[in-house]
């Protein structure tokens, strides 16, 4: 890590988390690619993106108010006491369904000491049987381990929003060329993170991204910087995409699979962001006029983006937003979430662990998207997201390809959420 001025570390203290939402569109029609490939470098995953301005002139954050006030609250503070028949749902989920993510979410807390008395007797129920535990062995066995925790909002409501992400599936090539012209980069050497809770506790969570202009942290490039034939990253090109389209989605969705030509499937995953604040490229449109709101779909944004190619760019380049990837190990059952473990299409969720441990089992009472059905099921919390704040707020792992593309984008609904902590869990 290369080293910062303390000058540059007390601006860091005025800056914020940054939040990022939307969801997927493609086109299959090619606009003028980036430069061409060199080398490849290793990277390492990290958390979610956070914002970082001007080093030279400090300002006062502009923080919504409910942003404001979530930053004032203690870890797991809007988690309350509750009694497991307030449940609503937990009768009518086939909870043996959940056990194989919350067995991927033991092979992490296993190692945690107040998670290893709950995960040491899930390794035993689970050798019991050649198969999952039943339903109601895996109920008995929660009820017998863990308590029950209703999550609220700052204003002690109950209801908050659950939307949707998934796994796309893109087509790619390890090699650059008229059909892949559209790079994927891993992280660059000079981006340099700043976990700001290492100086100032109470910034847990917080961290800031750059990179060094003499012996002062500046912001680092753009979107429409980095996407240029003279990319100020070139060398990190490790896989080439057809569709500039696919590639923008990728970055929002986090992780995908991409399909080389010879039948192999590469997982792609989150290794970190350039700091910059991201735009929605949706809520432009609307504003712009383009799209109504209620075009504005993943179905309506795609097909905005066919008809409009002389456009894309310059929208595109309104978030000035980039995500950076690394190749992850081949045959995982999962994208890799923020507790370093694979997740589960419609078993795992993206919390804000400030309010929800990492890991955990949570109960999800909400609705199908875009209806009234309910889903209520038992889910692990494995992964975070950069607009996934507050206690009553997550985000459905829905799958991977076209159909699960299709529910996430179309998830925006109202649900509530119980977690469930080990007795021996102390809140703070």
């Amino acid at each position: 890590m290369k080293k910062i001025t303390q000058h540059a570390l007390l601006i860091l203290t005025t800056m914020t988390m940054v939040a990022c939402a939307d969801k997927n569109i493609k086109s299959h029609t090619p606009i003028p690619p980036p430069a061409p490939p060199l080398a490849k470098c290793d990277c390492v995953i990290e958390k979610p993106p956070v914002q970082i301005t001007d080093a030279e002139k400090p300002v006062e954050p502009r923080l919504p108010d409910a942003a404001k006030e979530l930053a004032k609250l203690t870890d797991y503070s809007l988690l309350k006491p509750t009694q497991w028949d307030e449940i609503d749902g937990l009768q009518t989920d086939n909870l043996s369904l959940a056990w194989p993510a919350w067995m991927q979410s033991c092979s992490t807390l296993v190692n945690k000491p107040t998670w290893q008395k709950a995960c040491n007797a899930a390794l035993q129920l689970n050798s019991q049987t050649t198969s999952k535990p039943s339903k109601n062995a895996v109920q008995a066995y929660f009820k017998q381990y863990f308590s029950v925790y209703k999550t609220t909002n700052v204003d002690g409501s109950d209801n908050g929003l659950i939307t949707g992400y998934y796994q796309p599936l893109l087509k790619g090539s390890r090699t650059q060329s008229a059909q892949y012209p559209y790079p994927l980069y891993s992280s660059p050497n000079d981006l340099i993170t700043v976990e700001l809770d290492t100086l100032f506790p109470e910034l847990k969570f917080k961290r800031v991204r750059g990179r060094l202009v003499g012996n002062k942290l500046v912001p680092y490039y753009n979107r429409a910087e980095i996407e240029t034939e003279d990319s100020p990253v070139k060398g990190q090109e490790f896989i080439y995409i057809d569709d500039i389209i696919d590639v923008f989605f990728l970055q929002i969705q986090g992780s995908g699979l991409v399909q080389l030509e010879n039948g192999e499937q590469v997982h792609v995953g989150y290794a970190n962001q350039n700091g910059h604040t991201y735009n929605s490229i949706g809520r432009l449109l609307i504003e712009r006029g383009e799209l109504t709101l209620a075009q504005a779909s993943m179905q309506g944004i795609k097909n905005w983006a066919r008809n409009n190619l002389d456009k894309l760019r310059e929208l595109l380049n309104n978030n000035p937003s980039y995500v950076f990837f690394r190749e992850l190990p081949a045959g995982l059952p999962g994208p890799l979430g923020a507790l370093g473990v694979p997740v589960l299409g419609g078993r795992s969720v993206a919390v804000d662990p400030k309010f929800v441990p990492l890991g955990a089992p949570v109960f999800l009472s909400t609705t199908e998207p875009n209806t009234n059905k309910p889903l209520k099921r038992l889910m692990m919390a494995q992964d975070t997201g950069g607009a996934i704040k507050g206690g009553v707020r997550a985000d459905f792992f829905w799958g991977t390809g076209v159909d699960a593309g299709s529910k996430a984008g179309a998830m925006k609904q109202l649900g509530k959420i119980w977690v469930l902590l080990p007795k021996e869990f102390v809140l703070k």
